[in-house]
């Protein structure tokens, strides 16, 4: 792997402390950062689709996502006590330190999770797009869901928003469908 290159993988115990912290410097300021046992119980819900991305041994970026009923999201303030069985994956936080932005690191991060729900039959990906980051989301396919009424711990301007999930397996049994 290149000098330059990013590790994705998944959490460990270990990770914790980094991600806490890159959680917290991201979020300062806002309502928008969550006590590290409610991160924690995120990633337990769903341990196969919450990612680190590492470089050069460090935290820099980490994305966690959890199976959510569609048009429901979990509360900041709460740790997760219900695992979902769920079609739609919730992508409840990605991300990347600020000094590594602009490298497409959080796309291929975007992209990871993606390819995951796919192989995994998830068919759509939701989020709450936050701080004005619904232009980045609707650039990547995601559309807004204005119905859906967001509490104000998410901020003014924050947006539901979901895509579907290319899966393998459904572009496979297209292909061999007769028409």
């Amino acid at each position: 792997m290149g000098h330059d290159a990013p590790r994705i993988r998944r959490i460990v115990e270990d990770d914790w402390s980094g991600i806490t912290a890159l959680e917290a410097r991201t979020y300062t300021g806002s309502s928008l950062s969550e006590e590290q046992e409610a991160l924690k119980s995120r990633a337990r819900a769903s341990p196969e689709t919450c990612f680190l991305l590492e470089h050069e041994r460090r935290t820099v970026g980490y994305v966690l996502a959890l199976p959510y009923p569609f048009r429901r999201y979990p509360d900041l303030g709460r740790e997760e006590d219900t695992v979902f069985r769920s079609a739609n994956l919730h992508l409840h936080d990605c991300v990347v330190a600020e000094e590594f932005r602009r490298r497409g690191w959080g796309t291929r991060l975007i992209d990871h999770l993606s390819a995951t729900a796919g192989s995994r039959s998830y068919e759509r990906i939701s989020l709450i797009a936050v701080g004005g980051s619904d232009t980045f989301w609707s650039a990547r396919g995601y559309a807004p869901h204005t119905e859906v009424g967001l509490p104000p711990g998410y901020g003014e301007d924050a947006v539901y928003m979901s895509m579907a999930v290319s899966s393998p397996a459904r572009g496979a049994s297209r292909k061999n469908e007769v028409s």
